[in-house]
């Protein structure tokens, strides 16, 4: 979980995917000698922040978004979410800009959705642009972990699990998720055209509700807001029985993911969401069981070998 942890520490809400892109292609570049096979790394200008890892024949991609939420300081003080950020006041936020480190604590003027601020306890006013995220408070225990933004920092850790053993197959780190998406369009575009790959799963975290519980497996979305195709839906759902590894299904009306943008692409990309659920969703407390995680890992590797 060391390397979970550091993930969670990183600032990078939507928008500031490149501290996280420089970060990323340290590790995989130091790491790629000791995985079974030795990806294509593909990143630069016309990938904006994202990264694309290609593993020998591709057929299936993994899609992790690298961004979270967040706040961005407004005029007089204002904070401006990034994405859905959830947190009630009191929550202890961290930045820096030309003065200096930052860290102040959330607060609401009216109420948790009317007026944004920060406390006054911090002494002077943060420059205008500055992006604020959650203090990092990791926490473990024998069955949990719990931090700020296990989404999606858990589903790249996946990923990178995943790579270690891959060895056909791509994997994506993309940007924006959280504030409405824009990048798997061109990623995916590019996946299609160059490698003739249509197929997609979602590394993503999902929540914990009253059909999807904690130490029950990894989540199988049939959907949420988005609806993946029912052939494809019904392959991986006949796969994931035959591996005996621990799922859920889940259906929702609601919430969204890379997949949502795949399929408004004008690319015959197939997607599934597949992540484990959490507690707390958008909040500095975010908490999943580490079944749940375990069952992830496993489910990625099966499936990314039988699709």
């Amino acid at each position: 979980m060391d390397f979970l942890k550091k993930l969670c520490t990183i600032q990078a809400p939507s928008g500031s995917e490149y501290v996280m892109t420089k970060f990323l292609l340290s590790y995989i570049k130091k790491e790629q000698k000791n995985w079974k096979v030795k990806p294509e790394i593909i990143y630069g200008d016309d990938f904006q922040d994202c990264i694309v890892l290609v593993f020998g024949e591709p057929r299936t991609a993994i899609f992790a978004h690298m961004d979270s939420v967040g706040y961005t300081v407004g005029y007089k003080n204002n904070l401006i979410k990034i994405g859905g950020p959830a947190a009630k006041k009191g929550a202890i936020l961290v930045g820096e800009d030309e003065h200096g480190k930052i860290e102040c604590v959330l607060k609401a003027e009216k109420d948790e959705h009317d007026y944004l601020t920060y406390s006054a306890d911090f002494k002077r006013e943060i420059e205008r642009g500055t992006t604020l995220t959650y203090k990092p408070n990791f926490r473990e225990d024998k069955n949990y972990v719990q931090c700020c933004y296990m989404d999606n920092r858990l589903g790249m850790w996946t990923a990178l699990e995943v790579a270690k053993t891959l060895e056909n197959g791509a994997i994506v780190f993309s940007a924006w998720e959280e504030h409405g998406g824009g990048s798997v369009g061109y990623l995916g575009k590019y996946l299609y055209e160059g490698y003739g790959v249509k197929q997609a799963l979602i590394a993503d975290i999902t929540w914990v509700t009253e059909g999807v519980k904690h130490g029950k497996g990894v989540a199988i979305s049939m959907r949420d807001s988005g609806i993946p195709r029912r052939s494809y839906l019904n392959k991986i759902i006949e796969l994931a029985k035959k591996s005996k590894i621990p799922f859920q299904l889940e259906v929702e009306s609601a919430g969204g993911s890379d997949g949502n943008a795949l399929q408004r692409s004008s690319y015959p990309f197939d997607w599934c969401f597949i992540g484990a659920p959490e507690d707390f969703v958008h909040t500095p407390d975010e908490k999943v069981h580490k079944k749940d995680i375990k069952a992830m890992v496993e489910m990625y590797i099966y499936l990314m070998k039988g699709l």
